[in-house]
């Protein structure tokens, strides 16, 4: 059920327009059949959708949360890569994020309503970077796992396409990264400062392209900081395509991509110690298919 107050700027209007701008998840279908049942009222009122509403009006729409979510246009199975009793590895769209309202958990977990223990994330990837991403399905997995990512004993390499061709093809980058959460955005230092935690970013060069000038890097990271791998890229000046943050809004309109071209291609892992749970998946790699990566 959905209750809110009409403010001074939609006084004037009908009743489905504010309802259409206010909830554009909710289908005019779904609209239409709780007026007809008589499920919507304004001030306690039972009313029709052409009612013009005024300033102080309490609207009340009368159908389940899951009528107002956002629809996630994928079918679950297309993403599983890999499932089994402790753990779901799923490839993440890119323009989704992990965790948080309507999220990709959350629509995760409406496919396991039944279960004690819904799938729980063990890492995290950009809203807009696309790629693996890993779940445990039991609270000992996800404890193991996160230990794991924590004892760097899974290995994930990613794809970036990015603007120029390095004049290292391989290389081991060390800076110093601090976050400021304010403006949603990290900043990198090639020198220790004052609130910046020491990152460590490795690349390779898979391919240069010298007729638009990118070249496809095999990147994989020591240290896991927010936007690290965007971030350390564009300060050594190879900013990854289509990247709207850290990217060159100038370089960028040269292509159409409608997000950064960062992919979680690979994971593998390499436990030190014995996990009795998990032991099975020592050394077990998962690689998305090229059609998925860049």
């Amino acid at each position: 059920m959905k209750k809110f107050v009409i403010h001074s700027k939609e006084q004037g209007k009908k009743l489905n327009t504010v309802v259409q701008a206010r909830f554009p998840e909710l289908s005019f279908g779904a609209f239409q059949k709780a007026l007809r049942k008589k499920d919507v009222r304004i001030n306690q009122k039972r009313v029709h959708e052409n009612c013009v509403l005024q300033a102080g009006d309490e609207v009340c729409i009368y159908l389940p949360d899951s009528c107002f979510e956002k629809k996630f246009p994928y079918v679950f199975a297309d993403l599983v890569i890999y499932e089994d009793a402790n753990i779901l590895l799923l490839y993440k769209p890119a323009g989704i994020e992990v965790q948080g309202e309507n999220s990709f958990t959350t629509w995760i977990q409406s496919n396991y309503p039944s279960t004690f223990f819904l799938p729980e994330p063990c890492h995290r990837l950009d809203r807009n970077t696309s790629g693996i991403l890993l779940y445990a399905k039991n609270q000992e997995s996800l404890t193991i796992l996160l230990d794991c990512f924590k004892n760097h004993e899974i290995e994930k390499h990613y794809h970036a396409l990015v603007f120029g061709i390095p004049k290292y093809k391989k290389r081991t980058l060390t800076s110093y990264l601090f976050k400021d959460s304010k403006k949603a955005m990290v900043f990198i230092s090639d020198v220790p400062k004052k609130g910046y935690q020491k990152i460590i970013t490795s690349y390779q060069v898979l391919q240069e392209n010298a007729n638009n000038q990118t070249s496809l890097l095999d990147v994989t990271l020591e240290t896991g900081r927010t936007h690290q791998i965007r971030a350390h890229l564009a300060h050594i000046g190879h900013p990854i395509v289509g990247d709207g943050k850290y990217g060159n809004a100038k370089w960028n309109k040269q292509f159409s991509y409608p997000y950064q071209q960062l992919v979680s291609y690979s994971l593998q892992f390499h436990f030190k110690e014995k996990k009795p749970l998990l032991q099975y998946l020592n050394e077990k790699k998962f690689t998305i298919k090229k059609d998925d990566a860049i």
